[in-house]
């Protein structure tokens, strides 16, 4: 296929070689970088209802959790290409000085538009901060020794999403406040600055003339956010069959539809339409897009099920998280080495895809009445199977596009995941409350149940014992359907890795 490998010509200027103790030092930085950016999306969570509880604005509570997401992935892959113009370390740093005021911004926030536009500029940021590092580690380090250090990569996501929740509601129980939230962050991302600043020697650009292609960048943004903002608030603050929802899909369509017309004749595209010619570069974001969806559905939804049906607090619910993340974090780190030494990686997708299928499998076994290790089962096989998927596929990306595309490739991928996030985040919101309404709408002796669904842990432990049995029965069952729904999503995922031809990876930067 077309840009399989990597090429020659005018990106091989002077590469500066590393020493293994120099290439652990940049690693360090970009993974405090990508902790704080991980973080952020993780810990606001738990801190939401006292936040509002101050600043008021129920209402737009959705949007203090979504603003972030919806401009992280849309921003996602104009990073990357603004990384070839600018240079990969201007970028990265301007990222992090976006992310670091924006953060104290929010900190500072004393009603909701000021917090929510704070998010909406830490979202950019953090866009910045999700792609960059893995553009980075590929100028620095070759493909076949880069599944060593991008397996650490990979992990700082478990550690970020169980300590988000964890440190959240420690900060908004102890004396500092929720305000913490934001500003805890910042101290990381000043010495990733740092760290990045004195160790990342990168050789010099060529002096060439670059066009932005800001009329590509400017569609392929719009056509996202009108994405993210169906995904993000659709069933939430407007009905999916609604005038707002149709006004999305129309925007997001003939956006889309711009952006092929306008990448076509640009001449250096944001995102370039040979990759889409590329089988690993498509079959890589297919299978990003499905592990985002099975990924994000765990995560926002398990804790609903141990909160409500098993009645942990939000704390030991965190704790139980911990089985995903020690075996992401497993599987990350060890696949990584093991591609390094044998250049082989297609092993690890398949495998991957496999376990998280019977992670969803063994989770659909859940009822009122399950054992804790049932659901540290399932969910270890679903951080075991991630941990093999996730950083080997933008590696395996890496290998197969030009050294001149790597950036776009790189981001592209990333952002097809988030993309993938957010869907599943709505497609196991959607059938989770249609289930649940279908399940307590009728439900005799106590009247129509289907708003007490809405309701905190602790406004459902207060019904009275008969209407709290049919709640938490009915969460159970919707849980097992979400559940079931994962399952497809993965063998789907299964299927597209198995399409995959195995490449060795390349032993050369270049």
């Amino acid at each position: 296929m077309p840009g399989e490998h990597a090429d020659g010509g005018a990106d091989e200027e002077a590469q500066v070689n590393y020493s293994p103790r120099q290439v652990v030092e940049i690693l360090v930085g970009l993974m405090l970088a990508m902790l704080t950016s991980m973080l952020t999306t993780s810990i606001v969570g738990t801190a939401l209802p006292t936040i509002v509880g101050e600043l008021g604005g129920q209402d737009r509570l959705s949007w203090v959790a979504s603003a972030t997401l919806l401009t992280m992935t849309a921003s996602t892959p104009v990073w990357g290409k603004l990384s070839d113009v600018w240079g990969r370390k201007l970028l990265f740093q301007t990222a992090l000085v976006i992310f670091i005021c924006s953060s104290v911004a929010a900190g500072f926030a004393t009603d909701m538009t000021w917090l929510i536009i704070a998010r909406l500029f830490q979202g950019i940021g953090t866009g910045g901060l999700a792609a960059l590092p893995q553009i980075i580690l590929g100028d620095v380090v070759a493909p076949r020794e880069r599944g060593r250090y991008s397996g650490f990569l990979g992990s700082v996501f478990g550690a970020a999403t169980v300590a988000g929740p964890l440190l959240g509601g420690f900060l908004v129980d102890s004396p500092l406040g929720w305000r913490w939230c934001f500003f805890i962050t910042v101290p990381l991302a000043a010495v990733a600055f740092v760290v990045i600043q004195r160790l990342l020697k990168l050789p010099a650009r060529p002096d060439v003339q670059h066009r932005i292609d800001w009329r590509g960048a400017t569609c392929v943004v719009g056509a996202a956010s009108a994405v993210m903002l169906l995904l993000s608030l659709g069933g939430q603050e407007f009905a999916w069959a609604s005038a707002p929802s149709f006004a999305l899909i129309a925007a997001a369509l003939a956006l889309t539809v711009a952006a092929v017309l306008v990448e076509r004749r640009a001449h250096e595209p944001i995102l370039p339409p040979h990759l889409f010619r590329n089988r690993t570069f498509v079959l890589g974001s297919l299978a990003s897009a499905a592990v985002g969806m099975s990924m994000f559905g765990v995560m926002i939804y398990l804790p609903q099920y141990l909160q409500i049906v098993q009645g942990l607090s939000p704390t030991a619910s965190g704790l139980m998280t911990l089985p995903m993340v020690l075996g992401l974090l497993t599987a990350s780190i060890s696949s990584g080495f093991l591609v390094s030494r044998t250049g082989r990686w297609k092993v690890f997708p398949v495998s991957g895809t496999l376990l998280v299928a019977s992670g969803f499998t063994t989770l659909t076994f859940l009822d009122t009445e399950s054992s804790l290790v049932l659901v540290g089962s399932g969910v270890c096989l679903i951080g075991l199977g991630l941990g093999m998927c996730m950083q080997i596929l933008i590696l395996a990306t890496q290998n197969a596009v030009k050294r001149t595309d790597l950036a776009s490739a790189t981001s592209a991928v990333s952002f097809f995941r988030n993309l993938g996030g957010a869907l599943g985040v709505a497609m196991f919101g959607s059938v989770m409350t249609n289930r649940l309404h279908d399940e307590l709408s009728g439900f005799a002796g106590s009247g129509d149940l289907s708003g007490s669904a809405t309701g905190s842990p602790d406004a459902i432990r207060a019904l009275p014992p008969v209407a709290q049995d049919a709640v938490i029965t009915a969460f159970s069952d919707a849980m097992h359907t979400v559940f079931t729904l994962g399952i497809p999503i993965a063998v789907v995922a299964f299927v597209i890795v198995l399409l995959f031809k195995p490449v060795p990876l390349r032993s050369g930067r270049g």
